[in-house]
């Protein structure tokens, strides 16, 4: 009977503070199967980078892949944390010092190649013989990938070929899926050829597995807070028993420089980009509306960018104030967070309107509400701010430069990637010519406004890491 231990991570999203229980774990679980003569495979399901880490920003990564390479993961998969949140080339080299293999079967290059660092599948061979074929894919965001040059396919499209292809030539077969549980489900009761998926993107825990017709799903959940493990018993190469569980870190014993090293990959981020000096205010810029506030300065910088004279934006996005003086890339990171981009949208006038009433309609319920994900990184949404438009919520009328909107009139609109994306505002997909602009995020086209406007400092090229 020969065993094979898999321990595999998810959804990292740079969560430092779980890195050191993780590394001690999969290090001791790794002496234990040379004790009980098992074979030990680790895998990552992508996610494992995020730029709300100040180390991850600084480093463009550069961090996390050091610290995955004292892992020495069998292979990885990449998801759209690593996929969307850098340009093409820093995504390009990202994984130019990893001593693991990155798996990804349907993002390629815009000539029809994978790019350099992937490849579709790794076969891998245990000491007994067994053979096991890895695949990976990540999830297809059609809209914005070719936004950073990049030709992302669905799993069906690339699946069947490489299952036909591979599954005559291993004993096992595991998918690396970054594509969410539902298409998980979906894959598993679609291919059957499939022995197990590893699963991610959704944040989704699984702390027993789940079993689909012949596949065994598994996932750990996010930010490192479990550890997976998939035991796998076999007899001649085949496929007797699956067991699945999850193991949190916080039964994970720490050690005492565990914190040390914590804070120090923190204060190391904040200490590399307070290097990047980016202007120096005049004046106190508030996190909240005021006569001097960081959301008119968000507001200048978006209308500069898109050649708009109107923009929406919700408080919630400020987590700090910017202080006469010297701004830095650091004080601008920890004040806007998200992964999210400016974006330009335009719709009619009575698109405009109805626009405008959904904020009014969602606004009060908007201002104390918890938002998660689709880029912010912040807690309360907070209260939406018109720049450029009046609204009278007694008349319902709206006005442009004191104006009544004209039905059928164009207007051109400054917004966030993240109003397309959560659901209060349906018009915006409905109804608008939607333009996201990548690969800067919004602190980033905040960053390099105030260079242009209070110089001081010199801006690094997101484009280029320089």
């Amino acid at each position: 009977m020969e065993q094979l231990h898999i321990m595999h991570t998810n959804d990292l999203h740079s969560h430092f503070e779980n890195f050191p229980r993780i590394q001690r774990y999969i290090a001791d679980e790794r002496l234990q199967d040379q004790i009980l003569n098992q074979e030990t495979l680790v895998f990552d399901i992508g996610d494992a980078t995020d730029r709300e880490h100040p180390l991850t920003e600084a480093t463009l990564g550069q961090a996390n892949i050091e610290w995955m390479n004292q892992i020495h993961y069998d292979a990885v998969t990449i998801g759209n944390s690593e996929g969307l949140y850098y340009d093409h080339q820093i995504l390009e080299h990202l994984y130019d010092q990893a001593n693991f293999p990155v798996v990804l079967a349907n993002l390629w290059e815009n000539n029809g190649q994978l790019p350099h660092f992937a490849q579709a599948y790794q076969m891998l061979t245990t000491r007994q013989g067994t053979k096991i074929g890895v695949i990976g894919l990540t999830a297809s965001y059609k809209r914005t990938y070719p936004l950073v040059q990049w030709d992302v396919h669905p799993a069906a499209d690339v699946l069947p070929s490489l299952l036909t292809k591979l599954r005559p030539q291993v004993d096992i077969l595991i998918l690396l899926s970054h594509l969410g549980l539902n298409q998980d489900r979906q894959l598993a009761q679609t291919y059957p050829e499939l022995d197990l998926i590893i699963g991610a993107h959704t944040h989704h825990l699984l702390p027993q597995g789940e079993q689909q017709r012949h596949t065994w799903l598994a996932a750990a959940g996010k930010y490192g807070e479990q550890v997976g493990n998939i035991y796998l018993d076999l007899e001649n190469h085949h496929l007797q028993t699956v067991r699945v569980k999850t193991t949190p870190v916080t039964e994970i014993n720490s050690q005492p420089e565990d914190q040390t090293w914590i804070l120090e990959q923190q204060r190391k981020g904040e200490r590399l980009l307070e290097e990047q000096v980016v202007a120096t205010l005049p004046v106190q810029y508030e996190r909240v509306p005021a006569p001097h506030s960081s959301l008119d300065l968000t507001f200048q910088a978006m209308e500069e960018l898109t050649n708009c004279q109107i923009a929406l934006l919700n408080t919630g996005l400020f987590l700090t104030t910017l202080l006469a003086g010297p701004v830095t890339e650091n004080d601008l990171h920890r004040q806007l967070p998200h992964a999210i981009h400016v974006m330009k949208t335009t719709l009619s006038g009575q698109d405009l309107w109805r626009l405008a009433m959904e904020v009014e309609k969602n606004r009060g319920f908007l201002s104390n509400f918890i938002q998660k994900g689709m880029g912010f990184r912040g807690k309360f949404f907070g209260d939406l701010v018109w720049d450029g438009l009046e609204v009278d919520p007694r008349t319902r009328q709206v006005f442009y430069q004191h104006q009544p909107l004209q039905p059928s009139q164009k207007y051109q609109i400054a917004l966030l990637d993240h109003y397309l994306f959560i659901p209060f505002f349906p018009t915006i997909e409905i109804m608008g010519e939607n333009e996201i602009i990548y690969p800067d995020f919004l602190r980033t086209i905040v960053s390099k406004y105030l260079q242009r406007t209070f110089g001081g400092g010199e801006k690094r090229d997101d484009k280029t890491g320089k």
